[in-house]
Order: C-alpha cells, then sequence, then structure tokens
C-alpha cells in the first residue's frame, strides 16, 4: 500500500508541506496587503539616517579601510582571482563604453532600484512587503558592515595600477567633486549595495513580470551591474560575493519573520490562489 499524499496546508497566503518552523511574528504583524506609503517612506528616510551616521564616521578609519583593501587585493591575487585589473584596463581602452560605465555605476543603481520598488507597490502588493523586507535587511546589514568594517575600493590602492575611470574621464559627479565626496561614503567597498541591489531587483523582476523580456533584463541585469563595479574599479570580486551574501541572509530574515518565501512560483501561487 503505497502511503498517503503529504498535506498540503495554506496559511496567510503560504503553501507548507510537512514540519516547518513557524514564523517568528505573529499573523497580524505580517499582512499580505501594502503598507501605507507614509510608512515606507518613513523606512526610507531611517535607513538614510542610518547611512549617514556611517558616511560621518567612516572616513576617521581610512587607514584601515586602505588596509583591508590591500588585503583583499593580496588574497586575490594568491587564489587566482584578481581579474578587476584585467576588466579595468580593458573597459578604460573604449572610450564611450567606459563613460557609459560611468554614468551607469552613478545612477542605474537608484533609478532601477527605486522603479523595481515603486513598480512592486503598485503592481505586487501582495509580495511587497515580503521583498522590501528582504531589501531593507541587507541594506541594513551592509551599513553596519561599512561602520565597523570599512574598506577602501580598488581605485584607492595607488601603486597597483587601477584607473580611476570617473575621474580620469571628468565623468559628472567625479569623486573629486567636493559636493559628490561630501554626499557618498567613499570607504563603502564591502559588500557592494550595487550588487545587493541590483541582484533584487533582478530576481523581483525575474520571478514577478509578466513579460518574458522583461524577466530576461532582469536576470541579466546585477551581471551587468558586477561587471561595471569591476571596470570602474570601485569594488573587489570579494565585495561583490558579500553582496551576494548579504542579500541571501537578508532573504533568509524575512523567511524567518514571516514564514513565506518573497517570490511565489507560478504554479504555487496558482495551487494557493484555487484553495477554498
Amino acid at each position: 500500500m503505497s502511503a498517503a499524499p503529504e498535506a498540503v496546508s495554506v496559511d496567510s497566503g503560504e503553501v507548507r508541506a510537512g514540519r516547518r518552523p513557524g514564523p517568528l511574528l505573529p499573523a497580524r504583524l505580517r499582512p499580505l496587503g501594502r503598507p501605507g506609503l507614509w510608512t515606507e517612506l518613513a523606512c526610507t528616510g531611517l535607513l538614510y539616517w542610518a547611512y549617514t551616521l556611517t558616511r560621518n564616521a567612516v572616513p576617521a578609519h581610512r587607514s584601515a579601510a586602505l588596509h583591508r583593501a590591500h588585503v583583499i587585493w593580496r588574497t586575490e591575487r594568491e587564489l587566482h582571482l584578481n581579474i578587476e585589473l584585467a576588466v579595468n584596463h580593458a573597459a578604460d581602452r573604449v572610450g564611450w563604453l567606459i563613460v557609459g560605465m560611468n554614468y551607469y555605476y552613478a545612477t542605474l543603481h537608484f533609478i532601477v532600484t527605486v522603479g523595481v520598488l515603486v513598480w512592486l507597490y503598485v503592481g505586487h502588493p501582495d509580495r511587497f512587503r515580503a521583498a522590501r523586507t528582504a531589501l531593507y535587511t541587507a541594506t541594513l546589514l551592509a551599513l553596519i558592515g561599512f561602520a565597523f568594517c570599512a574598506t577602501a575600493p580598488p581605485r584607492f590602492l595607488a601603486g597597483q595600477g587601477f584607473i580611476d575611470t570617473v575621474v580620469v574621464h571628468h565623468t559628472w559627479g567625479s569623486w573629486a567633486s567636493g559636493d559628490v565626496a561630501s554626499l557618498s561614503n567613499q570607504y563603502a567597498a564591502m559588500p557592494s549595495v550595487h550588487i545587493i541591489w541590483s541582484t533584487w531587483s533582478g530576481l523581483t523582476l525575474a520571478f514577478l513580470a509578466r513579460r518574458t523580456w522583461v524577466r530576461v533584463l532582469g536576470a541579466c541585469y546585477p551581471l551587468a551591474t558586477f561587471t561595471v563595479i569591476l571596470a570602474t574599479a570601485n569594488h573587489f570580486v570579494a565585495d561583490a560575493a558579500a553582496g551576494a551574501a548579504t542579500l541571501a541572509i537578508g532573504f533568509f530574515v524575512q523567511r524567518l519573520l514571516t514564514g513565506r518565501a518573497a517570490y511565489l512560483t507560478r504554479q504555487r501561487k496558482a495551487l494557493i490562489t484555487s484553495q477554498p
């Protein structure tokens, strides 16, 4: 006699099979609907305030940040993972390409992430809270890393041959500009927030977009960002790996809090909606 099929139950929009730890948050603190707009703006403001604190504190740790960057570079060379310099020099040989990458690095980081958040808030309110929680958690973890483990980018390593492409090509928003430098944390390389945000945006589009070409663009976006951060000498490979790991922790924390996956596959979502 064959065993009876494993029971499947629905709890707050999640399909559960077998025994699984329950969510850490009570049901009233994990609703599925979209939160109020002012609540989201307040959360964003708190994150920016936390970033400001790290930005103001980190310059005092410049020597330690440079030391960590040298250690990362030396370790990558020993492990033969040091592709940054080759990518940096190859991209710099093509003027229009590297200038475009400079603007990509300076602008799409914010434009795409905010755009995906708005798209998610408006078009997928039942998925917004979970996906946003993963993103905000990962970003907060990155800010903690900046505060306690400041790390300089490759372009700051004098004598190693890296080209600071923004400064060399006089791209708008040059790091040499006092205004830009005062608004950014120059020692926030580890983990890479560009990778955290681009991977989150890419996953969100890949899982939730309806058009195939949008899902494909979503899947390609983190790969393009990875290339850009190396080509502009703003991050090491290790920074990118740390960014991906930090985002994974963000999704893990979100799952522990809510007991739900941030993104449902179409098959699982269909099963949920078909339940009486």
